[in-house]
C-alpha cells in the first residue's frame, strides 16, 4: 500500500509541473529550432559550427574564401553563450527546452532532413525534453526531396516514427507540418499529394496531417488554394527580402488566409546578418537596433491576428536570427557581434513578454 501511495504521489507531481508549463505557454507561439549542432567531444566533429562559406550564384569574385573550421572560428556573426555545443547532448537539449518554456514558446518547429539523417537521430531525444516541460514539437520539412513521392515518403516515415510521442504538436487532432520551399516543386504534384480527389492523396489515409507551405513572391495565392494547402507561413527574419517576409504586406494576406479559410502565421525575427557565411549579402542584414526591430516585427504580426506567429529563430547561428544568448567573443581579428547594452538573454525575456501579449489578443 506504501508503494501505491508513493507512485500516486509521483504521478501527480508529475501531472502538476506539466500542468504548471502548460500555463505558461502559448502554443500560439512557435519557433525554428536547428538540431543540427555538433563538437568533437560528443559527435567527432564540429557540424555546422565548422560551416563554408557559400558561394555567389554569379558574381564568382566572392568565391574564394576558405571555410570556417569551427571552434573560436565559426560560421556565425555572433558567439554562443554555450560554447560550440552539439545538438545530441542531453543537457544541452534539456537546457533549450527550459529556455524556450520560459520564454512562453510552446511549440518547436524542428529542423528535418530526411530519415536517417544527422537531424533525426536526436528527435526522440527532444520528444522527452519536450513532454518534461510541457511544450511540443513539429517538423520544419527541409527540401532534401526531390519528388512529391519523396516528400510522401518521408511524411509517412515521421508519423510511423513520431506520432505515438505525447508532445508531437497538433492541430485539431492533427499532426502539422512546415514546408520550407514549397514553391520548388509545381503546384500539380501538391495537388496530388494534397487534393482530396487524387488517387494518392495523403487526405485519403492516415498520413492527413495540417501542411503549411512558405509563401515567398507577391501572387502565389494560386499555389496555396490550387495545391491546397492548410496555411502559409512567411519565414525569413529579414524585414522587404521578399514579398511574404515583409510586415506591410502581412494585413492582406492574414485577410486573404482567412477568407480561404487558411492559416496564416506571420514570422519575426530579433534582426538579420548572415555575411561570415554569405559575404555578398549585406544588403539584406537588418540591425537589432537594441531591441526595437524584433519588437516592430512581433507588433505588426500580432496586429493582423494571426492563427500563428512563428519566430525565426531560438539558434539558427549562421543567419544571426538567433534568440538564444550570445557573447562577447574576440579572436585573431575576429570581433564576433552582440547584443550589447541588451544582456545575453535578452531576447528570451522579450519573447515572453510578447507571448503573453499575442495569448491575450
Amino acid at each position: 500500500m506504501k508503494k501505491i501511495l508513493i507512485s500516486f504521489a509521483i504521478v501527480c507531481c508529475i501531472l502538476a509541473c506539466k500542468s504548471q508549463a502548460q500555463d505558461k505557454v502559448n502554443y500560439k507561439l512557435h519557433t525554428f529550432y536547428y538540431n543540427w549542432y555538433g563538437n568533437p567531444e560528443t559527435d567527432g566533429n564540429y557540424y555546422h559550427w565548422a560551416h563554408p562559406v557559400l558561394p555567389h550564384w554569379s558574381d564568382t569574385t566572392w568565391n574564394h574564401f576558405p571555410p570556417f573550421p569551427g571552434g573560436e572560428n565559426i560560421g556565425s556573426n555572433y558567439y554562443p553563450q554555450l560554447g560550440c555545443y552539439s545538438s545530441n547532448d542531453t543537457a544541452i537539449i534539456s537546457k533549450h527546452i527550459k529556455e524556450i518554456a520560459d520564454a512562453g514558446i510552446g511549440v518547436v518547429v524542428i529542423t528535418w532532413w530526411g530519415k536517417g539523417s544527422y537531424e533525426d537521430k536526436s528527435i526522440p531525444l527532444y520528444m522527452s525534453a519536450a513532454d518534461k516541460a510541457g511544450i511540443k514539437i513539429t517538423f520544419h520539412i527541409e527540401p532534401f526531396y526531390k519528388t512529391i513521392s519523396g516528400f510522401e515518403e518521408a511524411i509517412e516515415y515521421i508519423m510511423d516514427t513520431y506520432s505515438k510521442y505525447p508532445a508531437f504538436f497538433k492541430v485539431n487532432g492533427k499532426p502539422t507540418f512546415y514546408i520550407y520551399d514549397s514553391y520548388k516543386l509545381d503546384v500539380k504534384y501538391w495537388i496530388s499529394a494534397f487534393s482530396k480527389d487524387s488517387a494518392k492523396s495523403l487526405r485519403n489515409t492516415n498520413y492527413d496531417a495540417v501542411y503549411i507551405g512558405l509563401w515567398v513572391n507577391k501572387g502565389e495565392e494560386d499555389f496555396f488554394t490550387k495545391g491546397d494547402f492548410d496555411g502559409c507561413y512567411t519565414y525569413f527574419a529579414s524585414n522587404g527580402f521578399v514579398y511574404g517576409c515583409t510586415k506591410d504586406n502581412w494585413e492582406y494576406m492574414a485577410a486573404w488566409a482567412k477568407k480561404n479559410k487558411k492559416l496564416f502565421i506571420p514570422c519575426v525575427g530579433p534582426g538579420y546578418i548572415d555575411t561570415r557565411i554569405r559575404p555578398w549579402n549585406a544588403q539584406n542584414a537588418k540591425s537589432r537596433e537594441s531591441g526595437l526591430y524584433y519588437d516592430t516585427m512581433f507588433e505588426a504580426a500580432i496586429n493582423v491576428n494571426p492563427d500563428f506567429i512563428g519566430v525565426t529563430s531560438f539558434n539558427e547561428w549562421h543567419e544571426g536570427t538567433q534568440i538564444e544568448p550570445a557573447v562577447s567573443k574576440a579572436y585573431n581579428d575576429i570581433n564576433y557581434e552582440n547584443y550589447s547594452p541588451l544582456k545575453p538573454d535578452y531576447y528570451l525575456r522579450r519573447t515572453k513578454y510578447w507571448s503573453e501579449k499575442f495569448l491575450l489578443k
